[in-house]
């Protein structure tokens, strides 16, 4: 698997995204704009990356908390801190999520490895609120795929809904982190804007299924489920492109 590291700037600040895809398969491939969770560009996110793309796919990984931030030594305070910064602060959401897509789908046009017609986006916890606020946008992604996540509800309220693409969110029926009133909210958000939507709900998971990190307590990896999720995820894309 190859790994290119992408510089972009938003507001004078430095960011650093990621390509990852298998350089031993010819031919372009669909993209996926990834939104890793909380850790940010880091080594346990960019297994997930790899995973991903498989060889089927080309993963542009989105950088919203400055270059190097994934190698910092961070505490959970740290990462909460860091997530709900840029949660709460929507215009840089949608500004670094923007800035992300554009520098990392322009990289990975040089290398000649995708087919940008063909452009999907997942998230994960915090990374599944960015990426819904940037399809919320409007956003040319054919569908998003959003696993255990975060914050699905607009910090905005009233935020206008026009997301172009389906959406699939992969939930736990036991996640106190994103618990049901706020999983109701959201189906009734995209069902009123007429969004073609589906959510599969696991029955009895908690939060981080599919993070191979956590092993305990409210977040939780299930290698079972994460399967699963990623079955779904590449069922859903299929369809879809």
């Amino acid at each position: 698997m190859a790994e290119k590291k992408v510089p972009y700037q938003v507001n004078g600040r430095q960011f650093e995204g990621m390509i990852v895809y298998d350089d031993d398969v010819n031919g372009k491939r669909p993209v996926i704009f990834m939104q890793p969770d909380w850790k940010g560009v880091c080594a346990d996110t960019i297994g997930q990356a790899r995973t991903v793309a498989g060889k089927d796919y080309v993963v542009l990984m989105a950088d919203m908390f400055g270059a190097g931030y994934g190698q910092k030594s961070k505490t959970v305070d740290d990462l909460r801190a860091g997530m709900l910064a840029v949660h709460k602060d929507l215009p840089f959401t949608i500004a670094c999520s923007s800035a992300a897509y554009k520098a990392l789908v322009a990289a990975a046009d040089k290398l000649g490895v995708i087919d940008a017609t063909k452009n999907v986006a997942i998230g994960y916890c915090a990374g599944g609120g960015y990426v819904l606020e940037q399809a919320r946008t409007g956003a040319d992604f054919k569908a998003v795929v959003v696993f255990h996540v975060t914050n699905p509800n607009p910090v905005v309220p009233g935020t206008p809904c026009n997301i172009k693409g389906r959406v699939l969110a992969v939930h736990g029926s036991a996640d106190p982190v994103t618990p049901k009133p706020m999983m109701d909210a959201f189906e009734e958000e995209m069902t009123k804007a007429d969004i073609d939507w589906q959510v599969m709900m696991f029955g009895g998971a908690v939060h981080s299924f599919c993070d191979p990190t956590v092993h305990a307590g409210p977040t939780r990896y299930d290698e079972k489920l994460c399967r699963k999720s990623y079955m779904l995820m590449r069922d859903f894309f299929t369809e879809t492109l």
